[in-house]
């Protein structure tokens, strides 16, 4: 970071700041279990409705905008995915800054009410048939509420576990988080897929346009009650806790400031900018796997449907099994190599696999799908703890929000659609391919500035471990511990001794 953009620093004495075992935070471990799946449910939820909305987008196009040509209403329908996206940066500015001031428990508990409660309202709207093509803009409202809640879901969620966590654990740990999503859409699909063979079966071939494709979406009511009643056990994060208390104790320097918007672009642009390169490959990794592959295998592979759909939940499963495995690698051995293989593999593994698509066989098909998963649950895998780990305690939730939900919105979520004005455009089957591969260029130019966080304290916090033992030893080797860094701690200044001199 350069000069000028770094926070000014006023003068302080000449002390020094010495690393005390009852400094650290100790973990219990029933807490963080706790925490974990109180964190974790709200992503689960968020995904799932992404794969419930994304599988019933033909049934709701007949549902929503009957009367309107069926090419304009399906467009209408998927036109819903991006007014949700149009507000999550919102929701991200705005809850962000907010965890921030009082708490990361309390946002999250009103971004899972709010999401469970958008998803169960759009389950009960009536139907075009029944009030006309109005019933649209109730939808796109509900829509936008969801997408402002997910702003401050996840870079929430990652910002508590990040900070609930030892930080030799941290990448496992917000990890879970991104299989949890993986989970949430693969149980979005089967819930859909469960439901039309059940209605179907019992009320005949119309029975989900004529109100089954209500029941995936009222589904979320129980969820969304489970989730509640897990968040309210959960405690605030420790690590916010003890910097909210020296605060209130004047032990704060520049770094430890809470900043508002603006002081967050002001202060931590090199490391907005970093994230945002890290998550435009990320994003567009992921939703190219999530959104639009079942289009592309359907549109311009002809592979059917039920294929296709049970590929994707197959390789979602996978990938979720994959995500927490990558992520404890990355405890180990960094966070920059991981994020290296992540980029080179989509390098030189999505010309071959769209290649293979094309082939046309079951076996292609899964190989394929593989092979586009396999760099995205690198990426994925690092999410949660490397955008926790850029910015200080005190903006942390802030700063995530802005950075994670920017990149997602403009480069993520807009995948699908800039994927296929591409092929459109081209007639070149690998557009897409090479769509991925530009951001992945640019993730790893970013990798080659992004500063090593593994197993180190999150700044603005001191260590946080498992076991007393693991305290006291930290603080009895600190000076030969190229992983502590006490500047970046709330740590009760000592005064420096005066040099001994001889009489």
């Amino acid at each position: 970071m350069s000069e000028s953009s770094r926070m000014q620093r006023p003068a302080l004495p000449k002390v020094s700041r010495r690393l005390r075992a009852d400094d650290c935070i100790v973990v219990d471990k029933k807490e963080l279990r706790r925490a974990q799946i109180g964190a974790g449910i709200g992503n689960f939820i968020e995904w799932y409705d992404i794969g419930v909305y994304g599988y019933l987008a033909v049934t709701m196009t007949a549902v929503f905008t009957e009367g309107m040509d069926q090419s304009m209403g399906l467009l209408v329908t998927l036109f819903g995915f991006a007014v949700s996206f149009i507000v999550r940066p919102l929701g991200g500015m705005i809850l962000g800054p907010l965890g921030d001031k009082i708490g990361r428990r309390k946002v999250m508990f009103f971004t899972i009410a709010l999401m469970a409660g958008a998803t169960t309202l759009i389950g009960l709207l009536p139907t075009a048939g029944q009030v006309g093509l109005w019933v649209i803009v109730p939808l796109y409202l509900l829509k936008m509420l969801q997408g402002f809640s997910t702003g401050g879901e996840y870079s929430g969620a990652a910002t508590y576990v990040a900070e609930f966590s030892p930080d030799d654990r941290r990448g496992f740990m917000t990890s879970l988080l991104n299989s949890g999503s993986m989970l949430g859409f693969a149980a979005g699909a089967a819930v859909v897929a469960a439901t039309s063979v059940i209605t179907t079966s019992a009320w005949g071939e119309n029975a989900m346009l004529a109100g089954g494709w209500r029941i995936p979406f009222l589904v979320a009511l129980p969820l969304g009650i489970v989730a509640i009643s897990l968040r309210s056990k959960i405690p605030e994060s420790p690590t916010f806790e003890a910097a909210r208390e020296a605060a209130e104790v004047g032990e704060v320097h520049p770094m430890f400031v809470r900043h508002n918007l603006p002081n967050i672009f002001r202060h931590y642009w090199p490391q907005i900018l970093i994230g945002c390169a890290l998550i435009a490959a990320d994003g567009t990794s992921g939703y190219m796997l999530t959104s639009y592959m079942p289009t592309y295998l359907e549109a311009e592979i002809g592979s059917p449907a039920v294929h296709t759909a049970v590929a994707a939940v197959v390789v979602l499963v996978l990938q979720a099994v994959l995500i927490p495995v990558i992520a404890n690698w990355s405890d180990k051995i960094g966070r920059r190599p991981i994020y290296m293989i992540a980029t080179i593999g989509n390098l030189v593994l999505l010309v071959p696999a769209f290649a293979l698509m094309h082939v046309g066989t079951m076996w292609s098909l899964y190989l394929s799908l593989f092979m586009v998963a396999l760099p995205s649950a690198f990426f994925l895998a690092m999410t949660g703890a490397v955008m926790s780990e850029l910015f200080p305690t005190a903006s942390r939730y802030g700063g995530m929000g802005v950075t994670h939900n920017l990149s997602i919105s403009i480069f993520g979520g807009t995948t699908p659609l800039v994927s296929q004005i591409l092929v459109n455009t081209t007639g070149n089957h690998f557009a897409p391919a090479y769509y991925i591969m530009f951001f992945s260029v640019i993730a790893l130019c970013a990798t080659f500035k992004l500063r090593e966080t593994a197993s180190r304290p999150l700044l603005g916090s001191v260590p946080v471990v498992r076991t007393r033992e693991e305290a006291l030893a930290l603080a009895k080797g600190q000076d030969e511990n190229e992983l502590l860094d006490t500047s970046t701690m709330l740590l009760a200044p000592v005064p420096a001794r005066a040099p001994e001199t001889s009489s």
